[in-house]
């Protein structure tokens, strides 16, 4: 492809849309990659390309030469597909976003009934600190280019005032500050966004918002969930998980999970070490919900 030529792809929501190289360096800039590794993923990205290429085998084509440079940095570039193995129920994702928010301080609950003014709710996650005090959705999903669409903020902003009406009858609580959120692993529609603003619901999904997107926090947090490990197997990946782990900073402190999850000693090191590298490899701005 020629420097003046442009390349029609297929998207994961079925959209087509040119290429952009630009976008495909940023991505592995942000992984970590360095310069030379850039430059070289990028060439061997464009000798495949071909007109109506899906972004998923662009994406595999790019992961697959990472891979073979290194094996952290092909980790933290497969942050979003990881985040969809969180599966195949959203429990994990809930844990995983409980555990995003207690890095930054809140005391946080998940799977809990709460009585409204009117009936119960099962609530995600609860988080509270000093004054704030919210209720949080998490909308997961394992498909690439699903939206989250208008009517889940709708339908969330009716059970948060039910929720709030009986939290602000509790001791102290007129002095705190309520509010809904609404947390997707990918992208909120217009509408949605439009009217999660308007109604004061909190937001958080894949690259929203633009300061302090969800891929944005777990970034510079380094805290990345398990599923990015390019060590461990998918079957290690589904026992961790259903033993309540979801963080790679979980194994690195207490490496014995490895074992339990049938993780054979020959390997144990080589997952530790790209384990390691995740944790401690980040960007420690201050994060800003």
């Amino acid at each position: 492809m020629s420097k003046h030529q442009t390349l029609d792809i297929v998207k994961s929501s079925g959209d087509h849309a040119v290429f952009d190289e630009s976008k495909l360096k940023k991505s592995l800039i942000r992984s970590g990659a360095s310069g030379p590794q850039v430059a070289e993923v990028i060439r061997k990205v464009k000798d495949i390309l071909y007109p109506g290429i899906s972004t998923r085998k662009i994406y595999k084509a790019a992961f697959k030469f990472l891979k073979e440079k290194s094996r952290p940095v092909a980790a933290r570039y497969k942050l979003k597909s990881a985040i969809m193995e969180l599966g195949p129920s959203g429990f994990p994702f809930e844990k995983f976003i409980a555990e995003i928010l207690r890095g930054k301080g809140y005391t946080t609950q998940t799977g809990v009934m709460v009585q409204g003014k009117c009936v119960k709710h099962e609530i995600d996650v609860i988080a509270e600190k000093d004054n704030e005090h919210f209720m949080i959705e998490c909308k997961y999903h394992n498909h690439p280019g699903t939206i989250c669409d208008v009517k889940v903020p709708l339908y969330i902003y009716s059970r948060f005032k039910d929720v709030e009406a009986a939290w602000l009858k509790l001791p102290g609580h007129h002095l705190k500050f309520h509010q809904g959120w609404v947390v997707t692993n990918t992208r909120f529609s217009v509408d949605a966004i439009q009217y999660g603003n308007c109604i004061g619901l909190f937001l958080l999904g894949w690259d929203y918002p633009v300061k302090g997107s969800l891929n944005e926090q777990i970034e510079r947090s380094g805290l990345y969930p398990i599923t990015c490990l390019t060590t461990l197997t998918k079957a290690e990946k589904q026992n961790l998980l259903a033993s309540n782990i979801v963080l790679c900073r979980e194994i690195c402190n207490h490496p014995d999970i490895l074992k339990n999850a049938g993780v054979d000693d020959a390997r144990i090191k080589n997952v530790l070490d790209e384990g390691m590298e995740l944790c401690h490899n980040v960007n420690r701005k201050d994060l800003n919900l």
